[in-house]
């Protein structure tokens, strides 16, 4: 490469340019001039690009509103309202109305997809009937899940039983096409025998059926069975003890890509009074459907309850673990994420691997490595939900359905 400072032919007699007249001068100031105030104003654009909401450059679906974590992550002050509370106030300082989409991430629009909506579709002020254990049917396209057991509205204790329940999204579809102003769809109860007793958590389809995980009531143990969807619903019972001693309370249950069932035991049912003393520690287990076999995975809780895995199934959220590939023993236990409000429940995973759980105020969805993109912001708790056709999440907010039509769709069920 040549030296650019080296003189060449051309320039080594080159006679000097004569100087510069006062116009001329005057003219390469004012250039200069204008050319500082243009890169001004591009950098302070640029700058107030950066402070602007960025919801003013983001293509909105409708129902929802974009919150930039820098906008509240100094509030000052003592008289901004901070909370005081997770059960009693929860986080929505555009004062939206409820039902909306919360947005604190751009990967969260991929999510809901630019014609999401959601919308309350049955409701029941006086009755829990939508607690959790949601299980999407395709075959019938409905949707059933179990009332709140023991708990407020459920209508359930150590003499009642609670319910298990179904809607049709046909009717759903039906009525939405039909009405655009408050939608109720009609709740069908099933009839089911004394062996299903307090059932919390569900999935499936799993062997055509149901996959029930109960917590017992009084003397009747807790159990995981299988129910068919279609009457008479006949029950199988596949695990109801760990050798001879009854489990506490079981409390949600899913499976596992290896084809074992992991489930979790708490002590609510001894804590809303339709359960002995606990026996057991809270812990979660795996069970072999094809060997009968039950072992601990995972223990040292203090009420373990959803339970989700990653798609691959090497990852478990309660916390975070890490399964073992030869025990499935949970290892590497790791805080995934903390809520703001309320307390974490169900969970589900969806296909590109993001988590959802139910919490105090809605549906919280976190990417995988526990960070927050989003809310499905209710107003109230939900403690479960499920993925129905791709597309469709349902929400159980226990005197309340929702149905949130996204982009996002839920992993397939996994059955022998």
């Amino acid at each position: 490469m040549a030296d650019s400072n080296k003189d060449t032919g051309d320039n080594v007699h080159k006679p000097k340019s004569p100087p510069p007249s006062n116009l001329t001068r005057n003219m390469v100031i004012a250039s200069v001039f204008l050319t500082f105030l243009a890169y001004a104003a591009a950098v302070f654009t640029g700058e107030e690009a950066s402070k602007t909401p960025r919801d003013a450059s983001l293509d909105l679906p409708p129902q929802s509103v974009f919150i930039d974590p820098k906008s509240f992550a100094v509030l000052g002050g003592t008289d901004k309202g901070f909370r005081e509370s997770s059960f009693k106030s929860f986080f929505n300082p555009t004062s939206t109305a409820p039902p909306f989409f919360q947005v604190f991430d751009r990967r969260f629009l991929s999510i809901l997809g630019p014609n999401a909506s959601i919308r309350e579709v049955a409701f029941n002020t006086t009755f829990a009937f939508a607690h959790e254990a949601p299980i999407y049917v395709s075959a019938t396209d409905e949707v059933f899940f179990g009332s709140n057991d023991g708990g407020p509205l459920g209508l359930s204790d150590l003499d009642n039983n609670n319910v298990i329940g179904k809607i049709s999204l046909k009717d759903v579809d039906a009525a939405i096409a039909a009405n655009d102003s408050a939608i109720n769809v009609p709740v069908t109860i099933l009839d089911l025998p004394d062996t299903v007793q307090m059932t919390n958590g569900g999935t499936g389809p799993y062997r055509s059926s149901l996959l029930l995980i109960t917590s017992g009531r009084g003397p009747r143990p807790p159990s995981i069975a299988l129910v068919n969807p279609q009457a008479p619903h006949n029950v199988t019972v596949l695990l109801d003890n760990f050798f001879g001693r009854q489990f506490n309370s079981l409390n949600d249950i899913k499976v596992h890509p290896s084809g074992n069932l992991f489930f979790t035991d708490v002590v609510y049912g001894y804590l809303n009074h339709f359960r002995p003393e606990p026996l057991l520690p809270s812990q979660v287990y795996r069970f072999d459907p094809k060997t009968g076999t039950v072992r601990v995975v995972a223990t040292d809780f203090d009420k373990p309850n959803g339970i989700a895995f990653s798609i691959d199934g090497e990852i478990a959220y309660i916390y975070a673990f890490d399964v073992d590939t030869r025990t499935h023993a949970f290892t590497n236990r790791r805080v995934f994420a903390y809520i703001d409000a309320g307390v974490p429940d169900g969970l589900q995973v969806d296909l590109t691997g993001n988590v959802y759980s139910g919490c105090g105020d809605g549906v919280h969805v976190w990417d995988d490595k526990g960070t927050l993109l989003g809310k499905f912001f209710l107003g109230t708790v939900s403690a479960n939900m499920v993925f129905a056709q791709p597309g469709r999440l349902v929400i159980l907010a226990e005197t309340k359905i929702f149905v949130a039509d996204i982009a996002a769709a839920g992993l397939p069920s996994i059955s022998p």
